[in-house]
């Protein structure tokens, strides 16, 4: 890419960062992936906007990660610029019942910022992995609890630069799938509305979400979260397991003895590793079973893609 392009993309960030040809690895929860031939930290939906507009007039492709926690990046990296949108655009603001909270904020601010606030309603989503924006687009869920439960709107930034502001129904929320990435907005803010509540009872309930994720999720190692959605009438890790593939390994990858609804890098994994095993995992279920596995997690840079 030219020296040109560079050096534009530096003019455009007033507070942001730049890295050329950076691991990927640095940036995903499956602490694999290739380098991005440039990286961006935004602060704030000027400069996001100002990165976009740029990219778009020079024909240089962009894509926008957050937490990194359902991506698969392939060995190879990713083609053009990466957009971070993490700490310098994470703010949460708390207004009576209602928070509003930029894109890049992990769950997990979020979650604390509900509980300084005595407001319940976020603890299923206090443990997930992921930022928030990510969340709105996934409509994340966890234990009984949906975005689509409390999200009230979504402020996006469309393809054509334009600031849009669609309400929770006109989002389209329905299991772990939004209108955003079929219209290819970006998230970049959202407000949702809480409860009041106790926050020792709220705090109560946070460390027993949490205490049940130690239990039966394989923290202990660099993952994705859940690698497939749950089929209709069925659960994913279940299927795995009755396929007898718990503990099934390529090379690296393998699929957790802890929950097989989980795909884990047990140590050195590529990206190759991990998607050929997703790949295993679907052929013998649908075999076993005939069920169609779709994976949850997003598969970026891959020539020949994993069916979705």
């Amino acid at each position: 890419m030219e020296r040109g392009f560079a050096e534009q993309l530096k003019n455009t960030l007033a507070e942001g960062t730049l890295l050329t040809n950076e691991p990927m690895s640095r940036h995903t929860s499956f602490c694999i992936g290739g380098p991005a031939d440039y990286f961006v930290s935004v602060a704030g939906a000027d400069e996001l906007k100002s990165v976009c507009c740029l990219c778009r007039s020079q024909g240089v492709p962009f894509f926008i990660v957050g937490n990194g926690s359902n991506l698969l990046v392939s060995d190879l990296g990713i083609r053009g610029v990466v957009i971070h949108l993490g700490r310098l655009f994470s703010e949460v603001k708390p207004d009576g019942t209602i928070l509003t909270v930029q894109a890049g904020a992990p769950m997990s601010k979020v979650a604390r910022t509900a509980l300084d606030a005595s407001l319940t309603g976020f603890e299923f989503a206090a443990g997930i992995p992921g930022s928030f924006g990510g969340a709105v687009v996934m409509n994340a869920g966890a234990y009984g609890g949906e975005m689509k439960d409390i999200l009230l709107d979504a402020e996006l930034l469309t393809p054509e630069g334009d600031i849009l502001v669609l309400s929770a129904e006109e989002l389209d929320l329905s299991y772990r799938h939004s209108i955003v990435s079929d219209k290819g907005y970006i998230v970049l803010s959202a407000r949702i509305g809480l409860t009041p509540g106790d926050p020792l009872k709220i705090r109560e309930r946070m460390d027993q979400l949490s205490q049940a994720r130690r239990q039966k999720q394989p923290l202990e190692y660099p993952s994705a979260g859940s690698t497939f959605k749950r089929p209709e009438g069925y659960y994913a890790g279940k299927l795995i397991q009755d396929t007898g593939l718990m503990g099934y390994t390529v090379g690296g990858a393998k699929v957790s003895e802890k929950h097989a609804g989980f795909v884990i890098n047990q140590g050195g994994a590529d990206a190759e590793e991990v998607r050929f095993l997703i790949c295993q995992v679907q052929k013998k279920v649908r075999e076993k079973f005939g069920v169609t596995m779709e994976p949850e997690v997003r598969f970026v840079g891959f020539e020949e893609e994993v069916k979705q």
